[in-house]
């Protein structure tokens, strides 16, 4: 009896265990599942877990990998907008975004022959975009110029509505991974960039040379402010000098004895400055103002 009940018990949890795999199935973490029912896209399944479906061959469950994928295009030359050549690669990754789209345009979808298929689409692009620039927004002295953010940009763009249009797939990030030049053309471009580190160079100095002379315009302007204002002073002192002057005339005119008189004491002022021994004839003027005089000039010794 107890015999029979294990049997039961068995096949009926084999029944269960078929049921289960008959009418459910397991979505990963990692995985996208896509339900079709009679070959038709019917509903996606995202999040993990068990899920329900109806058996084979009513609905078919498809799973595909929703992690990013990751793929590098081939490092090649291309021709930029006004004629030189370049080495460039651009790196990418995608992920599915519509399993349905995906599968309709990969036989079940077959991740390696997407990869291959979104490489020559990115080719494509990349050659596109750098075509339409010229060669100093890869490569150039100013880095105002460079242009590697807007490029990318524009890649990315192209390739991202192309793809999810198509095939159901994001780009998750694109970008370019190496630049590099060919031997034909790496002394040419060391050519222009002489010729334009030449042209700063030049620039620098026109700039200086316009500092230079501005400095010298402002230098003149204040040096002939300065002198204009030395002039005015000078004639405004000649003019107080010159009243004063007439004042002390007007007095010399009524009584010229007192200006010569005057006169000559400040010339023995001059000569009795210093101790000295002075030899001369009593008459010459203004030594005749000492001529019969008791008055003794300290430090002097007349003779």
């Amino acid at each position: 009896m107890n015999k029979n009940r294990f049997s039961l018990a068995v096949g009926l949890m084999l029944i269960v265990l078929f049921a289960l795999m008959l009418f459910t199935f397991q979505v990963r973490e990692t995985e996208v599942a896509l339900v079709t029912t009679f070959g038709k896209p019917s509903r996606t399944e995202a999040e993990p877990g068990l899920k329900w479906k109806l058996p084979w061959p009513i609905q078919r469950v498809l799973k595909f990998d929703k992690r990013v994928q990751n793929f590098e295009g081939k490092f090649e030359e291309t021709q930029t907008r006004d004629g030189y050549n370049l080495l460039i690669s651009v790196y990418a990754g995608w992920k599915i975004e519509d399993p349905s789209k995906f599968r309709n345009a990969f036989a079940d979808g077959a991740t390696a022959r997407a990869t291959q298929t979104f490489e020559e689409r990115l080719r494509s692009e990349k050659n596109a975009a750098v075509g339409r620039h010229p060669f100093s927004h890869f490569i150039s002295t100013d880095s105002k110029e460079m242009k590697f953010t807007e490029i990318e940009k524009e890649i990315e763009d192209a390739v991202k509505q192309s793809l999810l249009e198509s095939y159901g797939v994001r780009i998750s990030f694109l970008g370019i991974k190496r630049l590099g030049l060919p031997e034909s053309v790496t002394q040419k471009v060391f050519d222009r960039m002489k010729e334009e580190r030449m042209r700063f160079v030049a620039k620098l100095q026109a700039e200086g040379l316009s500092e230079a002379q501005k400095i010298g315009t402002a230098a003149d302007r204040d040096r002939a402010k300065l002198l204009a204002e030395a002039d005015a002073k000078a004639t405004e002192i000649r003019g107080q000098a010159e009243s004063e002057a007439a004042k002390h005339l007007q007095v010399f005119e009524k009584n010229p004895e007192l200006a010569i008189l005057l006169q000559k004491l400040a010339a023995l002022e001059v000569s009795l400055k210093d101790r000295s021994t002075l030899i001369f004839d009593p008459r010459t003027p203004p030594f005749d103002l000492l001529e019969g005089s008791k008055l003794k000039i300290p430090g002097s010794n007349p003779k």
